[in-house]
């Protein structure tokens, strides 16, 4: 089926069975600023097609759901495993398809063949993610390694491969699901916390990259949320914390009070307890791919706003603890620089330097 050329105006569907039970969540959210140009309701809203990987995860089902109930066309991207595993969405407007993100070819064949099924690509969300809870020491190679490939390497595949045809289109949009982990230090999650660095300093350079294109990205960093969609999904319940592998600590590190223990004690004090509901998360990010200016970050829920705020506010203390180190400038060079009105002198010193250079060849 090409959508490509169908009318942006959305077309009723039935009533699909997961998907309109995610239409609205239990509580109105606020909507995005006027300054992100977000989407009036009012109007008929453009159909979008949504390639999601991670859509197995219970974000990646939020976000499908809200998009289909939405009357969008999705592509639902699950992990690696079987169809009996993963059986395909019961809406119409929904394919499912199973990928290894860590795999340059299945997410290339996986991006092939969503251009045959729907014609076109709107939004690439990523959701997919994974981590291992224990002590830097105590994590091989191979573990420190999966998680880079498969949180870093695996987003790298996905926008290196989609870029062109983004860039083709001259108009794009990238969801990418972030952690706080991704601006924190957190003992017991040193792997995971390194590659959603990677993630977020990877994700910013190319926002400036792509933005002569019309290309759009944005970040999503929540809270810790809950599993709040509805039971009866098709597929199934996923356990709690199902994209963390807890190991037992080494002697050095099973102390009860040992930092190297913070993140196991973390997820068992809050077990299913969290505050954060993916459902609104879901909403917010449907709001985000239809409006003309979304954020770089879009921090949602009240851990993510205050844990970004404290990281700030860390920083910003610790500057001015050691601020008087920081005058190491050579001063006779930066009296120079500051007597000059434009870049004219240092350009010819440049320039100079690459004659002297080519004359020496």
């Amino acid at each position: 089926m090409d959508v490509s050329s169908q009318s942006t105006s959305p077309q009723p569907i039935g009533n699909s069975g997961s998907a309109s039970d995610h239409a609205t969540s239990t509580a109105p959210i606020p909507g995005l600023p006027a300054s992100a140009g977000p989407v009036n309701k009012e109007d008929p809203v453009p159909q979008l097609v949504w390639l999601i990987f991670g859509a197995t995860g219970h974000l990646g089902r939020s976000v499908s759901g809200i998009a289909l109930a939405r009357n969008d066309f999705v592509i639902h991207v699950g992990k690696t495993g079987t169809d009996e595993q993963n059986p395909p969405p019961s809406n119409p407007n929904g394919v499912f398809t199973l990928c290894d993100i860590r795999d340059r070819e299945s997410v290339s064949k996986t991006f092939d063949r969503s251009l045959t099924v729907w014609g076109r690509i709107d939004v690439v969300v990523n959701c997919a993610g994974y981590g291992i809870i224990g002590a830097c020491e105590d994590q091989d190679e191979y573990e420190i390694r999966n998680q880079l490939d498969t949180n870093f390497m695996g987003l790298f595949n996905i926008m290196h491969l989609t870029i062109p045809y983004f860039r083709k289109r001259k108009e794009g949009r990238y969801i990418i699901f972030s952690s706080t982990s991704g601006f924190l230090g957190l003992p017991g999650l040193g792997g995971y916390c390194g590659s959603k660095w990677a993630v977020e300093g990877f994700v910013e350079s190319l926002m400036y990259e792509l933005e002569p294109s019309n290309i759009k990205v944005s970040l999503i960093i929540t809270g810790l949320a809950k599993r709040d969609e509805p039971t009866q999904d098709t597929h199934g319940q996923i356990p709690n914390w199902a994209h963390f592998l807890i190991t037992t600590p080494s002697a050095p590190y099973a102390g009860v009070t040992s930092p190297a223990n913070h993140a196991r004690r973390m997820v068992q004090w809050i077990q299913d307890k969290q505050i954060t509901s993916g459902l609104k998360v879901a909403e917010m990010v449907w709001e985000l791919a239809h409006c003309q200016n979304p954020p770089l970050r879009l921090l949602l829920g009240q851990h993510a706003v205050e844990s970004m705020r404290d990281r700030l506010r860390f920083t910003l203390e610790e500057i001015e603890d050691w601020k008087h180190l920081y005058n190491l400038d050579d001063s006779d060079i930066q009296n120079q620089n500051d007597g000059q009105e434009d870049g004219g002198e240092m350009e010819d010193v440049v320039m100079s330097t690459r004659e002297d250079d080519d004359d020496s060849k």
